[in-house]
């Protein structure tokens, strides 16, 4: 009885030292997780500064736009649409029905007839 004990107290004790030197399976897959995490941390960090550098482009090109983009408009209105509007109107057309008809917003049909009134007293 007193060697099957000596035998089983020498093997716990072999069991013991030999699971300190082996490997932990689970530390590689915490060691990777970790990496994981610092490269998805790292990535969403750089994404953000991207993002706020752009913002802010578009904040300045967002005040500069509008008045480029209005004029360019203005300047693409061929004649012949102009004449078209000129002509609706005479014909007693509604505002928003020469916007519709002509494709132009109601500001554009405005300025257009406006426009027109200018020259017309001009040349008078």
């Amino acid at each position: 009885m007193e060697l099957i004990m000596f035998i089983l107290l020498g093997i716990s004790i072999l069991l013991i030292v030999l699971s300190f030197f082996q490997k932990d399976p689970l530390k590689e897959l915490k060691d990777e997780i970790d990496q994981f995490t610092i490269q998805q941390v790292q990535d969403l960090y750089q994404i953000k500064k991207k993002m706020k550098v752009l913002e802010e482009e578009l904040l300045v090109n967002e005040v500069e736009l509008p008045k480029s983009v209005y004029n360019s408009e203005k300047k693409e209105i061929h004649d012949i649409i102009k004449n078209q509007v000129i002509a609706l109107s005479q014909q007693g057309k509604a505002i928003d029905q020469i916007a519709a008809q002509s494709s132009l917003s109601m500001e554009d049909v405005y300025g257009i007839l406006r426009e027109s009134k200018e020259r017309g007293t001009r040349h008078e």
